[in-house]
C-alpha cells in the first residue's frame, strides 16, 4: 500500500541587497540620490545613508564634479551642490538616459524632491 507523503519545499526569504553584498545602483548614484532628495545634506548625512565613509563620499563628490554632473558653490563653510540633470549616463549601454532620468526613476521626480519614504 503506497504512502502519500506531503513534501514541503523550503521557500527562501528574499535576500536584501545589503546582505547579498551588492546593489543595482553604484555608490555614485546613491550619493546623487541623497543630494537630490535633501535640501542640504552634510557629507556625514550622505555617508550614513549610503553606508560608506565620509572620505568615500568626498571622493565621489569630487568625481561627480569633475564629470560635470555636479556644480559646487561655496557658502561660508559649507558646499552647496547643483545637479546637472541633463548629463547623459557614461556607459554606452545607458547613454540614451540622463542623470535626471535616473533620479526621476528612483525619487519620483527629476529634481528628486518627492515621493521618497522616510526611514
Amino acid at each position: 500500500m503506497p504512502v502519500n507523503k506531503v513534501i514541503k519545499k523550503a521557500v527562501a526569504a528574499p535576500v536584501v541587497a545589503e546582505e547579498a553584498g551588492w546593489t543595482f545602483l553604484s555608490n555614485h548614484t546613491h550619493v546623487l540620490v541623497c543630494l537630490a532628495g535633501s535640501e542640504e545634506p552634510t557629507v556625514r548625512d550622505i555617508a550614513t545613508q549610503v553606508g560608506i565613509t565620509e572620505r568615500a563620499v568626498m571622493r565621489i563628490l569630487s568625481d561627480l564634479e569633475a564629470g560635470g554632473v555636479l556644480e559646487r558653490e561655496r557658502d561660508g563653510r559649507r558646499n552647496r551642490y547643483r545637479i546637472n540633470a541633463k548629463i547623459p549616463l557614461r556607459h554606452s549601454l545607458e547613454q540614451h538616459c540622463t542623470i535626471g532620468d535616473i533620479l526621476a526613476l528612483v525619487n519620483g521626480s527629476a529634481s528628486g524632491k518627492a515621493k521618497r519614504p522616510k526611514k
